[in-house]
This record gives C-alpha cells, structure tokens and sequence, in this order.
C-alpha cells in the first residue's frame, strides 16, 4: 500500500456536501473570513450576517461542494444559531487574534454550549485578524491550544489566519471539508497517537478479506489487488519494496518471508494517519462499505423485511452452518466450548462485543466456567435474530460470512396463516411470561438455562430473556425462547397495540402458597387476553395450571409443554365476555397459554 499512489487519487466519499456553519463572539473576524473565501479578496465593506455562501465543488480536491453559514453573534439571535448548529457537517469557531479574551470564551462558552446542544461533528479552531496581533506578543499556538485540545477531543485542528492579507483563508474550510469527509476522532486517539480499537478491528476485517490464501500475510500479489480496488493504481515492483522497507524498520514483525502481516498493515494506516493523510485510511475503510461510525453501511445489509407484526426473523439452514463452522474455527483447544478469550477473537473483526450487555448477556446456558457450547453460541444467536434482524446480519458479515447476505435470514409466514394451514413454519417461539411480583417468573427464566435456584433474585433491566433448545419427541429440536415481563413494565407493555404480535405463548406464574398472587395472575391474563382481542394478536387457549418448584427441581416438563402449546396455534380458542359483546368482532388470532404455578415460591 502506497502513500503516494493513494495520494495521486481522487478521493471517493459516500457525501455529496457539506454544512459548515460559522459561531463566535461578536467581531472575531466571521463574516469578512466567509467573503474573503468566496470572492479571494478583502471586502472593504461588509454585512453583519451574510446569507450561506457555497464554494463549488471544484474548489478542493475531494469535489465536494461546501456551503458556509454565517450566524449572529447577538443574544436574541440565540435560537437560530442553535438550530443551525444542529444542521451542521462541521463548526467553525472563531476568536480575534487581538483579542485574546475571545479565545478564552472559545473554551468556557463556544465548546461547552456545542457539547450541551449534542452536536457530533468536527470543530476547527480558527484565530481571525491575525495581521491585528501585536508582534511585541507572539504566541505559541501548539502550546495555548494544546490543553483545549486535550479537554475537547472534538476539535480537529486549529489555525490562525488573515482575511485581509489573505493568509490561510481557504486552508480554514479545506481542514473543514477534510474534517467532514475524513474524520480523525473515529480512526485515531490523539492523546495515545495510537489507532482506536474499532478502526483496528475494521482494518483487521479487511485484511482476513485480503489474505485469498489465508496465510497471515498479504504476498505482493495480494498487496496489489488491495491497492487497485481501493485506490485503482497499481503498485509498482520498486513500491512495494519501499513500503515493506518502511515496515521492516518500525515494525519488524509487521513483516515476514510471506508478506505484510496485520501488524505491518495496521502500523501503515496509524503511519498514514500521523502524517495527516485520513484520506487513506478511509477510502479503504469506505470501499469495504464502513461508514463514518466504522460500521457497515446500513444498505449494504440486506435485511428480510416482515410484512406483519406477527411475522418473525429466523436463521436459515445455510447461516447456521455457517455459524457451525465458525464456533469449530474458533475453539482453538477443542473442548467443545467456547472461552471468553476464543469469543473475542471470533468477534475481533466487529464493532465490538455484540453479547456483553442486556438482553444478550446471562441469556443462555454455560458451562461451569462460563464457556459457551455450541447449543448455547447458537441460541445467542437466533436470540439475536429475533430480537435484532439487522444487527445479526451484519454481525454475521463482520464474522466472516460471505455468502449471500439475502440467504442469510428468513421471515416466517403469519401467525393467521399457521392457524389456517393448522401447522406452523417456526422453529423458534417466542414466550412472554408474566405474573405479579415474587411469583418466580425470574427463577422460572433462570431454570431453563440451567442456573440454580436462588432465594432472591436482582433484576437491573426490562430487557430479561433467557433463550435453551426443546427437544420434542419426534426428534425435531426448536428453540425457545422466554421474556420476562416484570410486574412494573406490564402496563407499558401493553400500551402498544402490536406489543402481543411477537408472543407465540403466554405464560402466566403464580405462587401457589399466596391467595394474592392467583389472583393478580388471573387479572394479569384477563387484561392479556381483552388486549389480544382488541389488537387482532388473539385470544388464547387455557390449558390446566402446572405445578411445578423450580426450588426441588421438579419442572413437570413445562418447558416441552409450552412449545407444544405453541405448535398447536390452530386450536379453538373461548373469547372473553368483553370479546364476544364487542360490536365489529374480527377472528381472532389463534394463539395458545399455559398457567404455571410454582408451589414453592414465597412472597
């Protein structure tokens, strides 16, 4: 990879402008800047508050036309320059070099109100009037602006300049366009001057893509493909010499008799990056279809789309061998399972950790050391797919899935079409559970993943899922999966019409040993099942109550109970006396519920 060949080419961008809105103190020098960049002479007279002003597309390299707005600097006008604020690609803030209270209000007012407004977006510092500093007082800019550089990491560069001796005008919006269309503070942490560990884990995506022979190392004819795609110019013999020479004496292990490994890779786009060339960096990372967050972009994931709530997404059979022979690659000691260790590196080349935060995390069932089996690595998985199509997807590209992305998933028919052709196309069921509070609804979730029994249960999220494959008689597994409605979410729950869309099977706990708790359950199910008549999402079938003590282990196979329940959707189901007097009554979506009651739970 060539510094130089990349810097001979037109840099691509996924933008087609940008924004560049003005702020700071009144008479810092704004709107003669603006004018001065636009006509490339010092106007003698100007106007308060210009209208926005465009700079066409060929006025910088990249071809990307800017448009500069100008703002007032007065309090009433406040308003208007907060929502232009909102608007922008990237802020210019201005101070006067004579003035040198202005640049403190850059840091104690213009930085902070930015922050406060949560506006995301590249800051260039820029001192005005610079003809105007008294010469008998020269300052040292790297030494003034570095401790505001450290406390606002947004700010990607500082400058000074002279709209009357035209001295650095156009640098002030060429480093604003360069900061919109290549960022620093995705790529690279200044204070370290060492590569972010989302970029690291892109690049290191990419390189894997570019190793065809998958021997760690990217041979010179891998090293030129590489550079033709991303930059369509070849590398010549006596560069590719070069670029490892430069390697070879930072990083000696970045390269080896068979090419450039990742380490050498990686140290050539931090290489980049400190000599200020972004653009590099992020035509790779752009042609790999990363975005400005160094994700994938959004249409280059093809994600099923549900034509009706009732509807759910589930992996096909070609994604999961796929994930089969993923979880074999990465279990590097051949136990079976996968260690913590072993599970970072198989998502080393995502964003991060898609499983380490709610409702992924204590979702499914672990080894006694808390490795993941293949059953349970899967299980995450297809938890993942119901609950986020797109995030599964594009984790299984980040992964390495190179099929086509459209095979990857598939959208299950209706619910109301199961329940016409009497037999359903799932292979995953969705159970919400519900029940007043201290019924063992948590002990109920954490038994199916095999966690023991505990006295009290600390639940910190609304987002309570645990997710275990059944093994039913006819020898075909399906997968549950089991959501916890706690008592105080129940209402919110509720208040959305499609919230009962999702649910294949309810399941309704109470403690058998507390009169209350039956009959909290009961109105529980009650308002379940007038919220299914009234949003279409079903009536439901009573099947008798099961007794089961999660404490003695004595489960009454309520686990196979429930997905079978499930299955049956097509059975007749009774319409509650609300149901049958409502006036334009529709046929209601047939679904299925179990009451289960856990005999040795205390309130």
């Amino acid at each position: 990879m060539s510094g130089d060949s990349a810097a001979a080419t037109t840099i691509s961008s996924h933008r087609s402008a940008a924004r560049v809105v003005v702020v700071g103190d009144q008479a810092t020098g704004k709107s003669s800047l603006i004018a001065t960049v636009a006509s490339d002479t010092f106007p003698e007279t100007i106007s308060p508050v210009l209208p926005p002003t465009r700079l066409p597309a060929d006025y910088f390299p990249d071809g990307i036309p800017v448009t500069i707005i100008d703002t007032p600097s007065s309090l009433e006008d406040k308003p208007k320059v907060e929502e232009e604020l909102k608007r922008a690609d990237a802020v210019v803030i201005t101070y006067a070099c004579d003035q040198p209270e202005t640049l403190t209000r850059v840091q104690t007012y213009w930085l902070p109100e930015i922050r406060r407004l949560k506006v995301k977006v590249p800051v260039i510092v820029v001192g005005c009037m610079l003809d105007l500093r008294d010469e008998h007082y020269p300052i040292n800019l790297e030494l003034e602006m570095g401790p505001i550089m450290q406390q606002f990491r947004e700010i990607e560069t500082c400058l000074e300049c002279s709209a009357a001796n035209l001295v650095q005008v156009a640098e002030v919006f060429y480093y604003a366009q360069k900061a919109v269309l290549h960022p620093t503070a995705p790529l690279f942490d200044q204070e370290s001057q060492t590569l972010k560990p989302r970029c690291i884990r892109a690049l290191k995506r990419i390189f894997i893509l570019c190793d065809h022979d998958m021997d760690s190392a990217l041979n010179d004819s891998e090293l030129n493909e590489f550079q033709v795609r991303c930059f369509n110019v070849p590398l010549q013999p006596s560069e590719i010499v070069d670029v490892k020479r430069v390697v070879q004496e930072k990083v000696p292990e970045g390269v080896n008799y068979l090419g450039i490994t990742l380490e050498g890779f990686l140290f050539l786009h931090a290489l980049f990056i400190e000599k200020g060339r972004l653009e590099t960096t992020w035509t790779v990372l752009r042609e790999f279809g990363y975005n400005d967050d160094v994700e994938l972009e959004k249409e280059n994931i093809p994600v099923p789309s549900k034509k009706a709530p009732d509807q759910c997404v589930e992996l096909t059979r070609e994604a999961v061998d796929f994930l089969k022979g993923i979880f074999n690659l990465f279990d590097s000691n051949h136990d079976g399972a996968l260690q913590d260790s072993e599970l970072d590196e198989l998502f080393s080349t995502a964003p991060e950790s898609p499983w380490n935060d709610a409702p992924y995390k204590d979702s499914v069932e672990t080894t006694e050391l808390g490795d993941l089996k293949l059953s349970a690595f899967l299980c995450q998985w297809v938890l993942m797919t119901l609950l986020d199509p797109f995030q599964s997807l594009a984790y299984l590209i980040y992964v390495g899935y190179t099929g086509d992305p459209a095979k990857a998933l598939r959208v299950t028919r209706k619910r109301s079409l199961n329940v016409k052709k009497q037999q359903t196309d799932r292979h995953v069921f969705q159970c919400f559970v519900f029940g007043p509070k201290n019924a063992g609804k948590s002990a109920l979730l954490s038994s199916f993943v095999g966690r023991p029994f505990q006295n009290k249960y600390n639940l910190t999220s609304n987002q309570c899922y645990t997710v275990n494959t059944v093994d039913q008689l006819r020898g075909v597994n399906k997968t549950l999966v089991l959501h916890e409605i706690q008592e105080g979410d129940f209402k919110e729950c509720l208040s959305n019409k499609e919230s009962l869309a999702a649910c294949d099977v309810a399941a309704f706990v109470y403690d058998s040993s507390a009169e209350y708790s039956l009959k909290r359950a009961s109105e529980l199910l009650t308002d379940v099942a007038r919220h299914g008549e009234d949003s279409g999402y079903g009536a439901m079938k009573i099947d008798a109550p099961i007794r089961i003590s999660v404490k003695e282990k004595h489960m009454n196979n309520v686990f196979h109970r429930i997905v079978n329940a499930a299955e049956q959707c097509h059975l007749g189901v009774p319409e509650t006396e609300h149901g049958r007097n409502k006036k334009h009554f529709q046929q209601l979506v047939n679904r299925s519920l179990i009451l289960a009651s856990d005999t040795l739970m205390r309130i």
